[in-house]
């Protein structure tokens, strides 16, 4: 058992208990043991480890129930989208949209008002009027500005708040890879998001999560 050999002592404590869950230790809601047992085990006191633990509630690894234990409702610490999109490339980014807009577009064919559709429609509009050969950026903004009118319709802020953490901060990534590699035909690109409309507007669910990952899809098969 690795015992904690410098200051600050909770900090060490904390990570090596990160560490543990980590390495399957303890699994998703199972109870820690008690105070006066990890205490010996880390070779700290109950105030260090109450301290450590107190720290991993606060970054949403542990969960202390009154009068139950101290669980884990975690198997890891969530990094901010920030310091994850830092590293991720933009295909695995394009993946992570596929998973979040195919279910949007599907919740959003079951639930849109007709406000809904009026939202998806503008900005379909608005799209159409904008071209990559004249304003690469602004294209962007209304390829963007569509996809989330589509997410809004599925009435689910979680998928919405997903939507609205890391797909604004892709808007660069995205202009140069178009500088880059330009889209072959921009018609059926347009077409394309004319389709996911259609299949939200006639509330089928399994055509509209289609029409959305067959053309993220091919956006991710253009870079790959």
């Amino acid at each position: 058992m690795a015992h904690v050999q410098r200051h600050p002592l909770a900090a060490q404590a904390a990570e090596l208990l990160l560490n543990r869950i980590r390495a399957g230790e303890w699994m998703l809601g199972h109870k820690l043991p008690g105070e006066t047992t990890l205490a010996a085990q880390l070779g700290v006191g109950r105030s260090t480890v109450r301290e450590a633990i107190r720290e991993l509630s606060g970054r949403g690894v542990l969960e202390s129930r009154q009068g139950a234990g101290v669980f884990v409702t975690a198997l890891d610490v969530v990094e901010d989208w920030d310091a994850v999109l830092r590293r991720a490339d933009i295909v695995t980014v394009l993946e992570a949209r596929i998973a979040i807009e195919a279910e949007g577009a599907a919740l959003a064919a079951a639930r849109r008002t007709p406000a809904d559709l009026r939202a998806i429609w503008r900005a379909l509009a608005a799209r159409a009027e904008t071209s990559s050969v004249e304003d690469l950026e602004h294209l962007v903004d209304a390829d963007t500005a569509f996809h989330r009118t589509v997410v809004v319709a599925a009435h689910n802020d979680v998928l919405t708040g997903m939507f609205d953490a890391f797909v604004p901060r892709l808007r660069h990534a995205m202009v140069d890879m178009l500088r880059i590699r330009p889209l072959r035909d921009e018609r059926a690109d347009h077409h394309a998001h004319e389709v996911l409309l259609d299949a939200v507007r006639r509330r089928d669910r399994v055509a509209a999560a289609a029409a959305s990952r067959v053309h993220l899809s091919a956006l991710k098969d253009a870079l790959v």
